[in-house]
């Protein structure tokens, strides 16, 4: 693996090769929160979420061929909160890659792709991300317990 090779954002299509693996590694992360999916149908709810643009959108992060990290702008990512919308969601890069800024430019990458599509205000989900996401700007909106696992809703304002 070469780190001297430049990152990447690219968005995923429905159809890429790269639809299962980027799939796995969330289902991996987040999985537990949606008990009523298996790993097949997870892959199947995420490749519907790869869309053209705007919301859904799935962005991933790739180091030559091989993708390093991803994040995705979503409708709708919390069922107890289905009045907020969008979300930036599934932030996850490759242990390997960390510490690099690549979860920043793909928050980036998604912030401006809400901004494209007219959206000045949306939110997140994090257990355990709070500062990174302070320091891009997101701000505290709520803390709940959510399916067991305390979090905080963060938000967003973009430029009107």
């Amino acid at each position: 693996m070469s780190k001297l090779d430049p990152i990447n954002i690219v968005r995923l299509s429905p159809d890429s090769d790269h639809v299962p693996t980027v799939a796995s590694w969330t289902y991996a992360e987040w999985g537990h929160l949606n008990p009523g999916y298996t790993a097949e149908s997870w892959c199947e709810a995420f490749r519907r979420e790869c869309g053209i643009a705007g919301v859904p959108s799935v962005f991933v992060a790739m180091e030559g061929d091989q993708p390093v990290g991803t994040a995705a702008l979503m409708a709708e990512d919390m069922d107890c909160r289905r009045e907020l919308t969008p979300w930036l969601a599934s932030v996850f890069v490759l242990p390997e890659w960390r510490g690099q800024g690549i979860a920043s430019t793909l928050i980036r990458q998604v912030e401006e792709e809400a901004s494209a599509c007219g959206t000045t205000l949306f939110y997140l989900f994090t257990p355990d991300q709070q500062a990174l996401y302070r320091r891009l700007g997101w701000h505290d909106h709520e803390e709940l317990s959510y399916r067991g696992e305390e979090v905080t809703i963060m938000q967003r304002r973009l430029a009107e």
